[in-house]
C-alpha cells in the first residue's frame, strides 16, 4: 500500500445530495449465473432514468473487459473481483447516483466487506438476493456455462464445482423462478420508496 498519499476532502455525501436532489446508494444483486440478475438490473436503470433518477449498472460481465481484465475466477481474484466492484459502487453512490451492481459475488465475507465499506460513511447498501434453484439456472443456460461446467471445461464455476453462500439477511430476497422482471423490479423500486430513499415511483 502506498505510503506518501494524503486524502483531499471535499464535498460531503449530504452536500452533494442536497445540490442534486438525489441520495445516492448502492443495490447489490447477487445470486448464481442464470438467476436474472442483469435482466432484472438492467430494467431497474431504465426505470429509475425514465422517473428521472440517475443510475448506473455494473454489470459482471462487463467490468471483467476492462476494470478486472486482469482477474481470473481463483477464490482470491473473486475476492479481488467484489472489493474493486465495492469501491466503485461506492463512489458511485457518494456522487449521489444509484448504483446498481449485478454480480454473482459468492462469498458472504466479501458482500459483508462491501456492505461495511458502504457503511463507514453513512451510505446505503441493499443487498437484493436473486434466488433461483441450480435446477432452473441450469435449464436457462443462456450461456451454455453450466454445461461446460459440468462437463469439467470451467473450473471453479459457481453452483457446481464452487460455493455460493447465501445471503443470511439480504434486505431484498427475489424468487426469480416465481417473479417476473417488472415484479421484480417493482419490489425494488417499493423497497426504495418504503425507505425514502426516493419518491414514490
Amino acid at each position: 500500500m502506498a505510503t506518501n498519499i494524503t486524502w483531499h476532502a471535499g464535498l460531503t455525501h449530504d452536500e452533494r445530495s442536497k445540490f442534486r436532489g438525489q441520495g445516492g446508494l448502492t443495490i447489490w444483486l447477487t445470486g448464481l449465473s442464470a438467476s436474472g440478475k442483469s435482466t432484472i438490473a438492467t430494467a431497474l436503470e431504465q426505470h429509475l432514468l425514465h422517473n428521472g433518477l440517475a443510475a448506473y449498472r455494473l454489470d459482471g460481465d462487463n467490468i471483467r473487459f476492462g476494470l478486472n481484465k486482469d482477474l481470473g475466477f481463483s477464490e482470491k481474484d473473486r475476492n479481488e473481483n467484489i472489493r474493486r466492484i465495492a469501491e466503485v459502487s461506492k463512489l458511485f453512490a457518494d456522487s449521489t447516483t444509484i448504483s446498481i451492481t449485478s454480480f454473482i459475488s459468492p462469498y458472504r465475507a466479501d458482500r459483508d466487506q462491501a456492505r461495511a465499506l458502504h457503511d463507514k460513511d453513512n451510505i446505503p447498501f441493499i443487498e437484493v438476493y436473486v434466488d433461483v434453484p441450480v435446477e432452473v439456472a441450469e435449464q436457462r443456460d443462456p450461456k451454455g456455462l453450466y454445461k461446460k461446467a459440468r462437463a469439467g471445461l470451467i473450473p471453479e464455476f459457481t453452483g457446481i464445482s464452487a460455493p455460493y453462500e447465501e445471503p443470511l439477511k439480504p434486505e431484498i430476497h427475489l424468487h426469480s423462478d416465481r417473479t417476473s422482471v417488472e415484479e421484480a423490479v417493482q419490489i425494488i423500486v417499493d423497497y426504495l420508496a418504503a425507505k425514502g430513499y426516493i419518491k414514490p415511483l
